[in-house]
């Protein structure tokens, strides 16, 4: 790998605390632009940047991934300035293709409460409902499930301290529900962990359990409960979100419980909230139905309203 490519994967890493997904993909998008480049870094320029990125798209590569690439340059770019590489950030003007925001696949609460209806009959079930509770109780990324220890929770005071993306430290509530299942695996928990084991949740070779073990135990329990849909940790975390809005409507505490920097990445929960609105407005109220929900007249509501009696 390039040097300068390693030297800025680094600085990810350790200074800026990403996650190793992102740091592999801005090196595989680095690494593509390098190869693109033809030569060294000071002769990078916005029109060498467009005609990779145009080239990317031109190579069916969908829009995400040309936004990803030129993410991945600018971060590039705003760090080789620091370090005196570049004079200047040739991708700093430049925006990628517009995307379609799709709006996140959630649960609603019967599904939701199918979802952690799971058995408890050993320590592996009642570790996995401990798992399933605490995502849609406190909203919890994957990264930040699997990175909790044992010192990250208060069950007393029911509040667990959450480390999250960029090194952001947040405490949210833990539920009464998801407590109880916490306690049940907390007993068992000893028998599998291995001497000096920190993490709360553990596998049974008694080390801390990886994100690709816990989404595996997600998609099964969603299978077990007939939701039609693979269950993963991000839809627990939308319908949290979700849920908590429906209920208070209350936009800035819930981009506090989910840890978001920004507000507008909280707002797309106010599309669902809107849409499930829209779906009680639908069936509800006598002038938004349709014409073939119990047409008896022309105007296809039922009994007429005062004033609809003919002339």
């Amino acid at each position: 790998m390039d040097a300068t490519i390693a030297a800025f994967l680094d600085h990810l890493r350790h200074e800026r605390g990403l996650s190793a997904h992102t740091v592999v993909a801005y090196g595989r998008d680095l690494n593509r632009l390098r190869a693109g480049l033809g030569a060294d870094w000071p002769a990078l320029d916005p029109a060498g940047l467009r005609r990779i990125a145009a080239g990317l798209a031109r190579g069916g590569s969908n829009p995400r991934t040309v936004q990803r690439f030129l993410s991945a340059v600018r971060s590039f770019g705003n760090w080789a300035v620091r370090e005196g590489l570049l004079e200047h950030n040739p991708a700093a003007s430049l925006r990628g293709p517009k995307l379609g925001r799709p709006l996140p696949r959630g649960l609603d609460v019967d599904q939701a409460g199918r979802a952690m209806a799971q058995p408890g009959r050993n320590a592996l079930e009642l570790r996995d409902r401990a798992m399933l509770e605490l995502f849609y109780s406190s909203g919890l990324r994957l990264s930040e499930l699997t990175g909790l220890d044992l010192g990250s929770m208060d069950l007393e005071a029911g509040l667990v301290r959450v480390l999250g993306k960029g090194r952001r430290e947040r405490t949210v509530p833990v539920g009464r529900l998801a407590r109880e299942a916490l306690r049940a695996w907390l007993a068992l928990r000893p028998g599998w962990a291995a001497p000096e084991e920190g993490a709360l949740f553990v596998s049974r070779r008694g080390g801390r359990l990886g994100n690709r073990a816990v989404q595996s135990r997600l998609a099964l329990a969603g299978l077990r409960a007939g939701l039609g849909e693979r269950l993963h940790p991000h839809r627990l975390r939308h319908a949290f979100a979700s849920h908590m809005l429906e209920s208070s409507g209350d936009l800035r505490a819930v981009q506090e419980l989910l840890g978001h920097a920004d507000l507008a990445t909280t707002q797309i929960y106010t599309h669902l909230d809107f849409q499930h609105l829209a779906q009680v407005y639908d069936k509800a109220h006598p002038r938004a139905r349709r014409r073939s929900d119990n047409a008896v007249g022309p105007r296809g509501g039922g009994d007429p309203l005062p004033g609809d009696e003919p002339t």
